[in-house]
């Protein structure tokens, strides 16, 4: 696996990006499709557009968390080198 692929998927990073995707997910869920779903307007592509939705804040949240850890193992090893 590449370096990215590793810590994207290390268990701290999936953890937060599936809670992130709970939350954000749910409340975008619940503007974008909200009164489809009141009216039990589910579609197959409707269904699909609610996955995309939550799937979103997912990959948003684990970049950001794999850039982060990046960012730290860089300092890191400049910090070691330095000594």
């Amino acid at each position: 696996m590449t370096p990215w692929l590793n810590l994207a998927t290390e268990r701290s990073v999936v953890r937060r990006a599936l809670g992130t995707a709970v939350v954000v997910g749910a409340i975008l869920v619940a503007i974008n499709h909200g009164d489809a779903l009141l009216r039990g307007d589910v579609s197959l592509s409707r269904a699909f557009q609610i996955g995309l939705t939550v799937l979103v804040p997912y990959c948003v949240s684990t970049y950001s968390s794999v850039g982060a850890l990046r960012q730290q193992l860089k300092a890191e090893a400049i910090q070691r080198s330095a000594v």
